[in-house]
């Protein structure tokens, strides 16, 4: 068997096994404290709600169990078990463009991989969120996000494949740090238009009203040195009775958005409370520091995949018996996270951190008791369990956990 071939099958079923165990660990752990609350929490969380939180893990963790090996097979199945070749001398059996034939490729397995998992996607959405009472997506608007979602990836990533791949084959073996100054106008300019231009294809935004509570939110702004385009409110609750609030975009065209949904369960001061969590993220610089990071990993990313498309071992030990610029992409996009995945947990305390400096910065503005408050209902509406398992929370959680932030937040307000 050749190297790389062992080195691949090694890292995939060693992470797949890690992620598997890990799951495990999550759901027995939560169930082990399923019966009792935790004490920082028992006189906010009722027991039937830390119940229902906790099956509410459960239901989904028992259908990322088959995503796990779902994903495993099915990247088996285009690699070494020969899917991108089918699907590769299906485009070239046409004879047209190369560059074009190479889009159509790349389309062509992300939208067989999208149908692949749309029974899970369909499971979720209907059966658990369904039961427990937080899907209010009928199927009608369901086909029709995924419909608007492809339209987009198709308007949006078509053209910048096409360049891609006209890069790699026209300027040379430096193709990738082009490419790469492509990728970040891309992401910027993606990131300044979402607020105006994309989102709200999806969903519906309205200036939130005249009242007690603009005026303290807008004196929280002018407070924070925030300055934006508007103060929205989404129409959330249209497919989730989930909360959230965040803000979008950058420069001159920063948005606030509030969840419907959170304006129904919180009051004035924990709703001030949220967004100061929420500027605290831009005050402290987060989404520029984020921004500096995720552009120092594409750009070494870009590097290595500008050596491996000259490597014929990479397309031969992966299953791929023709080289071409668009299967060495493909090929990066679907294997490299069999490799990156030991490297969550850094970029999960990364974010941990994040958020513990957005809560102190929240605690200075407005006090940390409407903070807690407001975490207290989000957790317990959002049916979050209190009790995740801690290696499990070290891969996957990019907040901290309940027990973990509100310990912080107290302790802050103690100094």
């Amino acid at each position: 068997m050749p190297l790389f071939t062992e080195i691949f099958l090694i890292a995939l079923i060693t992470g797949s096994l890690l992620q598997y165990w890990l799951l495990q660990r999550h759901l027995n752990h939560v169930a082990v404290h399923r019966d009792r609350v935790p004490e920082e929490f028992a006189e906010r969380i009722t027991l039937s709600g830390h119940h229902k939180a906790a099956d509410y893990t459960r239901a989904k963790g028992s259908v990322a169990r088959f995503e796990i090996l779902s994903s495993a097979l099915l990247l088996l199945l285009w690699t070494l078990g020969g899917g991108l070749d089918l699907v590769n001398g299906y485009w070239l059996s046409w004879q047209i463009d190369p560059i074009f034939t190479g889009v159509l490729l790349i389309f062509s397995v992300f939208f067989i991989s999208s149908l692949l998992d749309l029974p899970f996607s369909l499971w979720r959405t209907f059966r658990i969120e369904a039961n427990y009472g937080f899907n209010r997506t009928t199927l009608r608007q369901y086909i029709k996000d995924r419909l608007l979602g492809a339209m987009l990836s198709v308007l949006l990533g078509a053209p910048l494949t096409w360049v891609v791949l006209w890069l790699m084959q026209y300027t040379g073996q430096t193709w990738w740090l082009a490419a790469w100054l492509v990728w970040m106008a891309f992401t910027l300019l993606l990131t300044w238009a979402y607020p105006r231009v994309i989102a709200p294809l999806f969903n519906r935004f309205t200036p939130l009203q005249d009242g007690e509570t603009r005026e303290r939110i807008l004196n929280l702004l002018q407070r924070c040195g925030f300055t934006s385009n508007g103060i929205f409110v989404m129409d959330g609750s249209r497919r989730s009775s989930h909360g959230n609030a965040y803000f979008t975009g950058f420069g001159n065209n920063k948005r606030v958005v509030f969840f419907d949904t959170l304006l129904e369960s919180l009051s004035d001061d924990e709703m001030e409370a949220v967004l100061a969590h929420e500027l605290g993220h831009f005050r402290l610089r987060h989404i520029y520091k984020q921004l500096i990071l995720n552009a120092v990993l594409s750009l070494g990313g870009l590097a290595l995949l500008g050596w491996l498309s000259r490597q014929s071992w990479f397309y031969q030990d992966l299953g791929v018996s023709e080289p071409s610029n668009a299967l060495a992409l493909i090929l990066f996009i679907l294997v490299m996270p069999v490799f990156t995945l030991f490297f969550a947990p850094f970029a999960s305390y990364l974010s941990r951190h994040h958020e513990f400096e957005a809560d102190a910065y929240a605690v200075t503005q407005t006090g940390g008791r409407d903070l807690i408050n407001a975490l207290v209902k989000l957790y317990r509406e959002n049916a979050n369990t209190l009790t995740p398992d801690p290696l499990y929370s070290m891969f996957h959680d990019s907040h901290p956990p309940a027990l973990a932030r509100i310990a912080h937040i107290n302790q802050l307000i103690r100094e």
